[in-house]
């Protein structure tokens, strides 16, 4: 029987093989009391489970292909850093020794903890964190079980039952793979070979999770999110992936698996037609020249952004090296090479590093453990959080400085609404180059921006044009606060409407007061690598774009075919218009 299943589309392209099944340790976890005399072996049975799982992905990591795509190796040691967490640890012992619980019960019972505590997080990146998280606990159930590695169930179930027995699947065989699991770790991903590997839909996930940017990075289609796909598919049902659309077709008809055969040939086709245009300046029909910048999520993405004709990073997310650290916080030296880093692998291109935009909720939060946030999602976050904490500000900013001395560097602020906030940034920006003169250490000059992304900053372009020399469009939480809603929120995620007009006549005032005053002005939302927008906001008069480097040579064809010029009358009636996508045909 023909049915499909609906999730969210993290990306792009079309994917058609049979489903491999991938089973779930968590299910049906024994949860026992244990006696006194059990504690030290069952202290042991963690251990070894631990050992085991730090000694398989750092195997994983070392014997990653050359070729792997960076985010591969840096997702890996986030992984890593998890599994030595003393939080995860510590708190399983204390299950174990205080609660007499077994040692799986212990584990998962320390998961729920944890893991509440990163739901409470405010940024969506973060929270996505989660299941970095629960990867690593599943690997640790499956040693204690005695399996070491990923598990297909078997075909004539459609529960999540692990088989008894560990299946190996055959690497060689021709039929393509396509992936359906409760979650699916990056390491996961690991042990199934590229070639027959066409794709995966997972029940839970969403676009900011490693899965998804490992997903992207290696352009294999992928839906998560699609809640029971694993319970409904059963194992060898034939599955189209629609990355597009966020759609999973399972056992299609003859005529459906035709029809998209034929879109993922031609599919193929346009991606090899894009490839031409590496090197083709993104140029409109009427002369307007537009800068494709990448968003980076570490300094080893820098090669990817070039190999696709970049011209810049629009977006560095210095998020990486705060994360997985158990609360410790890291200092100026490894913030200044990691930076550096950057600036170097982008060979004298520019670079803009976001100052860290993250809130004070675990695992960074230092405060005191019983400390809640009602509503972290407007809370202690961004720049908020940096100006709560001025020495850890201060060294970030030190370390920009010294790295802005190897290259063009663009200092972006994030989540700036008041008039106050803007001062105290510029007065410890001043601070910081005062102690690095003092110090007689090296530093370069650094152009200075602020995200727009609250309705309030939005609304106070002018007063922000004033103190900086460019502005930002973080057009995700732009939507997310104008319209109240949260992404992550699945029974309000339909609501979430980049085409909402209120959101498009605030995206629209900014970038035409930018202009107006000479400023540059860029967005590094989903947005601006959508080429379904790429002409409206051409026509609001949008020049710089900055997207996942895999999203650029898309919007580049869609930025050569289109007349500026003629896009402008075009833009003023989407304006207008109370329902904008119909008038673009979406």
């Amino acid at each position: 029987m023909t049915f499909s299943v609906h999730g969210l589309a993290v990306a792009r392209g079309i994917a058609i093989g049979r489903a491999v099944l991938v089973a779930s340790s968590r299910v049906d976890v024994a949860h026992y009391f244990i006696q006194h005399a059990q504690v030290s072996e069952e202290l042991e049975r963690l251990t070894q489970a631990r050992e085991a799982v730090l000694e398989e992905l750092q195997g994983l990591h070392d014997n990653l292909p050359k070729d792997s795509p960076p985010e591969l190796a840096a997702i890996l040691e986030v992984h890593l850093m998890l599994v030595q967490d003393t939080m995860l640890a510590d708190g399983v012992a204390g299950w174990i020794k205080d609660r007499f619980y077994n040692a799986e019960w212990a584990l998962t019972s320390q998961l729920d903890v944890v893991a509440r505590q990163f739901d409470e997080m405010d940024d969506a990146y973060l929270r996505e964190r989660k299941g970095d998280l629960e990867q690593v606990v599943e690997r640790m159930l499956r040693h204690m079980k005695g399996v070491a590695h990923v598990v297909p169930q078997a075909s004539n179930k459609r529960s999540n039952q692990p088989r008894q027995q560990d299946l190996q699947l055959d690497d060689e065989m021709d039929v393509p793979l396509v992936l359906v699991a409760h979650d699916l770790s990056p390491a996961d991903m690991l042990q199934f070979k590229q070639s027959v590997f066409a794709g995966f839909v997972t029940d839970v996930g969403g676009k900011t999770s490693h899965t998804a940017i490992v997903a992207r990075s290696l352009d294999i289609p992928a839906v998560v999110g699609a809640r029971t796909a694993s319970q409904l598919v059963r194992q060898d049902d034939w599955i189209i992936i629609d990355g597009d659309a966020g759609v999973v077709i399972v056992n299609p008809s003859p005529i459906i698996l035709a029809e998209y055969g034929f879109k993922q040939r031609q599919a193929d086709l346009e991606r090899e037609r894009l490839l031409r245009l590496r090197h083709t300046p993104a140029v409109t029909l009427d002369g307007q020249r537009v800068d494709l910048l990448a968003n980076i999520e570490m300094p080893d993405d820098a090669p990817a952004a070039l190999d696709v004709g970049a011209v810049g990073v629009g977006l560095f997310r210095s998020e990486f090296l705060f994360m997985g650290r158990a609360g410790a916080l890291p200092d100026e030296e490894e913030q200044y090479l990691a930076y550096k880093r950057a600036v170097d692998g982008m060979k004298g291109l520019p670079v803009t590093i976001r100052t860290v935009d993250i809130g004070a909720d675990k695992p960074l939060d230092r405060t005191a453990k019983d400390e809640t946030h009602l509503n972290p999602a407007l809370g202690l976050r961004a720049i908020r959080w940096s100006l709560a904490d001025p020495a850890m500000f201060l060294t970030q900013l030190r370390a920009i400085l010294r790295a802005a001395a190897h290259g063009q560097v663009h200092l972006l602020i994030p989540m700036l609404a008041h008039a106050r906030e803007i001062q105290q940034t510029f007065a410890l920006l001043e601070k910081a180059r005062r102690q690095l003169d003092a110090r007689g250490d090296v530093f370069g000059p650094v152009k200075v921006g602020a995200m727009i992304e609250v309705p309030a900053a939005a609304l106070s372009v002018k007063m922000f044009l004033r103190h900086f020399d460019y502005l930002s469009i973080g057009t995700n939480d732009l939507i997310q606060y104008t319209l109240a809603i949260d992404r992550a929120d699945e029974l309000v995620a339909h609501l979430y409407d980049p085409l909402h007009p209120a959101v498009l006549r605030l995206l629209a005032d900014t970038i035409a007061e930018s202009r107006a005053q000479g400023k540059s002005v860029s967005v590094c939302g989903e947005m601006a690598g959508d080429p379904a927008m790429t002409r409206l906001l051409l026509g609001l008069g949008l020049r710089n774009f900055s997207m996942h480097p895999t999203q650029i040579l898309a919007v580049k064809q869609e930025v050569i075919r289109a007349d500026a010029s003629r896009l402008e009358a075009w833009a003023q009636d989407v304006l207008a218009s109370d329902e904008p996508a119909q008038l673009m045909g979406l």
